[in-house]
C-alpha cells in the first residue's frame, strides 16, 4: 500500500477522533515510514531532521503573537469594539443587527486579505482582532464556523491570486518549480491561471454563509458597554501606527517575520506605548497563545520529511495516471486529488508545490496540456488541502482566535467546514479551469 495514503489517512482519522493534532502528525509519520519499509531508525532520523525546518516558523509565530498582544494592550482594539457596540445598542437595535454583521464580516475579510500583502503578518492578526469581536458575535448569535471559512478564504484566495506579499512568494514558487520541471513559466501567469479556482472559493463562501446563516448560541459573555469606553491617547495611537509601519518595512527589507515582529515590539517600548516592566508578561502571553500553532508546524515539517523520504509520492502519481490511458480530464482530476492528499498531510501549500511540480509537469506535458492549464493544475493542487488540514496555519490561526473561550473545536468547527466549503469548490472549479485552458 502507498505510504503517503497510509500516513495521511492515519493523521486525519486520529484528528477526527479528537486526538491531539501533534500526536496525530507524529503517529501518521511513523505509520507512513514503516509502511514504506524505511524501518524505525530511518523513520525517526528522517522525522527528526525535518523538525528543524519548523523552528523558524514557530519562533516567528511566537514573536508575532507577542506583537499582537502588545498592540491589544494599548486599548486600541477596545476602541473598535466600543464603537461597534454603540451602533448595536442604539435605538432600533433589531434593524441594525444586519448592518453590524456586514461590518464585522467585511472587517474580518479585509484583514484576512491585507494580512497577506498590505500588512504581511499572515495569521498574526487573528489573535489580535478575533477575541474582542467574539463578544459581539455572541450577542448576534453568529455561527463561528462561517467566520473560520471567511478567514480561510481571505488567506488562501489572496496568496493564490494577488501577486504581492505572501502571494508573490507563492506565485514565484509555482512559476519557478514549473520552470525547473521543464516548462517555462512566469509568475505573472499564475493569477490568470488561478482566477477560475479562486472564483470557486468565493462561491463556496456564499454556500457557507447560506448553510451557517441560522443563529447559533454560545455561552453568554458578560459585556458591560460602559466598561468598553476606553480612552487612548493620540501618542499611543501614533506610536502603534509607527510600530506597524516599521515592522512591515523591516519584514520586507530583511525577509524575516522574526525581525519584523521584534522591531515592532521594540518601537512600542521605546516610544512609551508600552512599559518595559510589561515586556515579559506580554511576550509570554503572546507566545503561549501561539505555542500550539508552533508545535503543530514543527511536527508538520517532520511529517513532510518522512513523506518525502518514503519516495512514494512519485509512485502514487505515476500509478494513478497510468490507469487513465491518456484520458486528460480524468487525469487532471486524479492529480488534483493527489495534491489534496499531499497538502492535507503536510499542511502547507507552499511546501506542497515543489513536491508535486517535479512529477505533475512532465505528466501534464505528456497529456498535451497547455502552459496555463499546467500552471492552474500546479497552483490549484498546491492550494488544495491548505483549508481543511489540521496542520495548516490557515485552520490553526482561525481556531486560535475563535476558541479563546473553549467553544470552538479545531477539527469539527474549523477543519471540516473549511474543507467542505473551500476544498470541494476548489476541486470542481480547478478541474473546470484546467479543462478550459487545455
Amino acid at each position: 500500500m502507498n505510504a503517503v495514503i497510509v500516513a495521511v489517512a492515519v493523521m486525519l482519522i486520529l484528528s477526527l477522533l479528537r486526538i491531539n493534532v501533534v500526536l496525530s502528525l507524529v503517529l501518521g509519520a511513523f505509520a507512513g515510514g514503516l509502511t514504506s519499509g524505511m524501518g524505525m531508525t530511518a523513520t525517526v532520523e528522517s522525522f527528526t531532521e525535518g523538525l528543524g525546518a519548523g523552528a523558524t516558523i514557530a519562533l516567528s509565530y511566537g514573536l508575532l503573537g507577542g506583537f499582537a498582544i502588545a498592540i491589544s494592550k494599548t486599548g486600541i482594539p477596545e476602541l473598535l469594539i466600543a464603537g461597534i457596540l454603540k451602533v448595536l445598542n442604539k435605538n432600533g437595535e433589531s434593524n441594525r443587527k444586519g448592518l453590524v454583521k456586514v461590518l464585522i464580516f467585511l472587517l474580518i475579510f479585509m484583514m484576512s486579505i491585507f494580512s497577506q500583502n498590505l500588512i504581511p503578518i499572515h495569521i498574526a492578526f487573528i489573535p489580535l482582532l478575533i477575541p474582542p469581536i467574539l463578544k459581539i458575535l455572541n450577542i448576534l448569535e453568529v455561527d463561528r464556523r462561517f467566520i473560520a471559512v471567511l478567514i480561510a478564504v481571505g488567506l488562501i484566495g489572496t496568496y493564490s491570486f494577488v501577486p504581492a506579499g505572501f502571494g508573490a512568494i507563492f506565485q514565484d514558487i509555482v512559476s519557478s518549480q514549473v520552470t525547473n520541471a521543464g516548462m517555462e513559466a512566469s509568475s505573472s501567469d499564475v493569477p490568470i491561471a488561478m482566477a477560475i479556482p479562486i472564483a470557486g472559493m468565493l462561491v463556496g463562501l456564499g454556500f457557507a454563509y447560506f448553510f451557517y446563516r441560522k443563529p447559533r448560541k454560545y455561552q453568554n459573555v458578560d459585556i458591560e458597554v460602559e466598561e468598553l469606553q476606553v480612552s487612548v491617547s493620540k501618542r499611543v495611537i501614533i506610536s502603534t501606527i509607527v510600530a506597524l509601519i516599521i515592522s512591515l518595512y523591516t519584514q520586507i527589507a530583511t525577509g524575516s517575520m522574526i525581525v519584523g515582529a521584534f522591531s515592532g515590539i521594540m518601537i512600542m517600548y521605546f516610544t512609551g506605548a508600552l512599559k518595559w516592566k510589561e515586556a515579559d508578561e506580554i511576550l509570554s502571553e503572546g507566545m503561549k497563545m501561539m505555542a500550539f500553532i508552533g508545535f503543530v508546524m514543527i511536527a508538520a515539517n517532520g511529517f513532510a520529511s518522512v513523506i518525502n523520504a518514503t519516495g512514494h509520492v512519485d509512485s502514487l502519481i505515476t500509478s494513478a495516471v497510468d490507469l487513465l490511458e491518456g484520458n486528460t480530464s480524468i487525469a487532471v482530476f486524479i492529480m488534483l486529488m493527489i495534491g489534496l492528499v499531499v497538502t492535507m498531510g503536510i499542511g502547507s501549500s507552499f511546501a506542497t508545490v515543489p513536491i508535486i511540480a517535479t512529477l505533475f509537469v512532465p505528466l501534464a506535458q505528456g497529456l498535451g496540456m497547455s502552459p496555463l492549464a499546467i500552471i492552474c493544475l500546479i497552483g490549484t493542487a498546491g492550494a488544495l488541502g491548505d483549508a481543511g488540514s489540521p496542520a495548516s496555519d490557515s485552520t490553526l490561526g482561525p481556531t486560535a482566535g475563535l476558541n479563546v473561550d473553549g467553544q470552538h473545536n479545531h477539527i469539527w468547527d474549523t477543519c471540516v467546514p473549511t474543507f467542505t466549503f473551500i476544498n470541494i469548490p476548489l476541486v470542481i472549479f480547478g478541474w473546470i479551469a484546467c479543462v478550459f485552458f487545455l
